[in-house]
């Protein structure tokens, strides 16, 4: 097991970020992580809300300035710190919002990719390369379940600027022998997930309901379907994609679909609510259904990597009330 490897992270302060740089902490990693907000002014967020995820362990890595929007920050941050790994988690990651930011988005999750990349052949040629891609890149598929050579067709700005950076990871392996590879990542959420994605706002609503903070949900269609799995599972996948050897692409997910009907059973069920009583569908927040489901085919993760998910559907759903009921009624008791 490695010890004496330096892991360079963008990304760090985001749910897969954090559970990563926690992984290779335990592995002996030195860890550095790319903060895009490092001295800026005007930073949206206060310094405790962008370093919760990472606060256990804020005094064991290092965080470096470096933005995917400036290639002159990032090829000082190869140069710098030579890191053996680079894992590109940064990005755009809502995908409603990229319709209003598309622009930003290509810029961010496209481009920013390339410019990694580059920057790596350019300092750090024999440093291994990881690209979270994203199912989002499949959009519509051909087929389900989905797997590694399953065309892609993308149908939103977030898929498209995914499927860019996934093609130019593959390009810099193929035309310059970089250890570049992507993983196809489908639906992975925990407790760190932003409150905006459905999982999560799910698990806070219910715990709110519970403490009397809140009396409603409103939610789009309750029959649509995902492949969701626990991020620290994922994170897990990554780092043997990175060991793995020859340098490939795989499919990250757990392999079968659950409704948002489900989620909100198990999330409601597990503090004794029935989410029929509280749980609304709003027209607003409904989208079209999609003619073919997404959903994983990770046979090639689970025989070449070893890799297995710890945590089943109802574990996770369970996992995440847990927490953020036990965040909400530590927040109620402060003075």
């Amino acid at each position: 097991m490695p010890n004496n490897r330096t892991a360079l992270i963008t990304g760090i302060l985001g749910q897969d970020g954090s559970y990563l740089a926690e992984l290779l902490l335990q592995k002996g990693y030195t860890v550095i992580g790319m903060d895009h907000a490092a001295g800026a002014a005007n930073a949206v967020q206060s310094t405790a809300q962008r370093f919760a995820r990472v606060q256990s362990i804020l005094g064991s890595i290092t965080l470096a300035p470096g933005d995917l929007a400036d290639q002159a920050s990032l090829l000082h941050l190869i140069e710098t710190y030579q890191p053996d790994e680079v894992y590109n988690l940064a990005a755009h990651t809502f995908v409603p919002a990229s319709w209003g930011q598309i622009v930003c988005t290509g810029e961010i999750n496209a481009l920013g990719v390339a410019r990694l990349l580059d920057s790596i052949h350019q300092a750090r040629p024999q440093a291994r390369f990881l690209q979270a891609s994203s199912s989002e890149v499949f959009g519509h598929p051909i087929e389900s379940p989905q797997r590694e050579n399953t065309p892609f067709s993308p149908r939103t700005p977030y898929g498209i600027a995914k499927a860019y950076a996934h093609w130019t990871t593959v390009n810099y392996r193929q035309s310059f022998g970089l250890f570049a590879v992507a993983a196809i990542l489908y639906n992975h959420e925990s407790e760190r997930r932003p409150p905006d994605f459905v999982t999560r706002k799910i698990t806070q609503t219910a715990a709110r309901i519970k403490l009397g903070l809140a009396d409603q949900l409103p939610l789009g269609s309750l029959d649509a379907r995902r492949d969701w799995g626990f991020a620290g599972d994922y994170v897990e996948a990554l780092w043997r994609m990175v060991q793995h050897e020859p340098p490939e692409d795989f499919v990250i997910g757990f392999g079968e679909t659950h409704t948002v009907r489900e989620f909100c059973q198990l999330a409601f069920g597990r503090l004794d609510l029935d989410y029929r009583d509280y749980v609304i569908v709003d027209p607003r927040f409904v989208r079209p259904p999609e003619p073919v489901q997404l959903i994983a085919d990770p046979t090639n993760a689970r025989q070449k990597l070893a890799w297995q998910p710890t945590l089943t559907f109802e574990q996770l759903v369970q996992r995440m009330v847990d927490a953020d009921l036990q965040q909400l009624k530590q927040g109620i008791s402060r003075p």
